[in-house]
């Protein structure tokens, strides 16, 4: 059985999976949706800081409660910031991952935190301005965006008013140490197999991809490797709200090499 472990991007929690979820659960698979500290998972025991390490340990979590000896096939699936942690984990055990999907994320770098793929430089410049401010420790975050401008983190094409209207209600503040952060990577999760999913409505495509590959990026290399799949998706940032049934069937395929 395939055990998709999902992750969220920024400001959201468990609940954008929720049709998602169902339509993975009624084709036979097994979901998590992990809970991020602060972001729908409470906060750390120690009431520390909340930062990248801490989201890592969250998702590392359920991976060790899910893989057992029964054969289960652990696909990591991240979706915009939460590609970070989702590298992170699989680095950390990737003997346990079966397949890493990037859901209309970047491509993370050792070293690099999820500030530098935010593309907008106003709202890296208002990240860096909280930090450089003082506002950092335990309670430290970036406040979630106003209904009509969540489009400056991604595509809003095809969202209903009313999922629109929920993702802003339910919208938690992001630390600030989880986009600050560097990501720390040994190496070990190049080993796993990784599918892409890009989102047109952003901009994104696989002729794209391939044209920046073509020109000879070197952090872009690893993906003419041939256990490396691509899909596209004709809908905006947030598919699992757009389209939840089109992602459904993106992931199981993904899924399946």
């Amino acid at each position: 059985m395939t055990v998709f472990i999902l992750v969220s991007g920024v400001f959201t929690g468990p609940h954008v999976w929720d049709d998602t979820a169902s339509r993975l659960t009624a084709a036979g698979a097994e979901v998590r949706a992990v809970a991020l500290s602060g972001l729908g998972g409470g906060h750390p025991a120690d009431g520390g800081d909340i930062d990248l390490e801490t989201h890592i340990a969250d998702v590392l979590r359920v991976v060790d409660r899910t893989v057992g000896p029964d054969g289960r096939e652990v696909v990591l699936v991240g979706h915009d910031y939460g590609i970070h942690p989702v590298l992170g984990a699989a680095d950390r055990r990737a003997g346990s991952v079966a397949r890493v999907v990037y859901l209309d994320s970047g491509l993370p770098q050792d070293g690099a935190p999820a500030l530098a793929a935010v593309a907008d430089q106003g709202l890296r410049e208002e990240v860096l301005r909280l930090a450089g401010g003082g506002a950092h420790g335990a309670g430290a975050a970036l406040p979630p965006p106003a209904r009509d401008a969540w489009h400056l983190w991604g595509s809003t094409a095809g969202i209903p008013d009313a999922a629109l209207d929920r993702l802003t209600a339910l919208a938690s503040p992001q630390p600030l140490g989880t986009l600050l952060r560097p990501l720390e990577l040994t190496g070990a999760a190049a080993s796993v197999p990784m599918a892409g999913v890009l989102c047109t409505g952003g901009g994104a495509s696989i002729a794209m991809v391939q044209a920046r590959v073509d020109f000879g990026e070197p952090a872009l290399q690893a993906l003419t490797d041939p256990r490396v799949t691509f899909f596209e998706l004709p809908t905006g940032h947030w598919p699992m709200l757009s389209d939840p049934d089109a992602l459904a069937v993106t992931l199981l395929r993904a899924a399946a090499g």
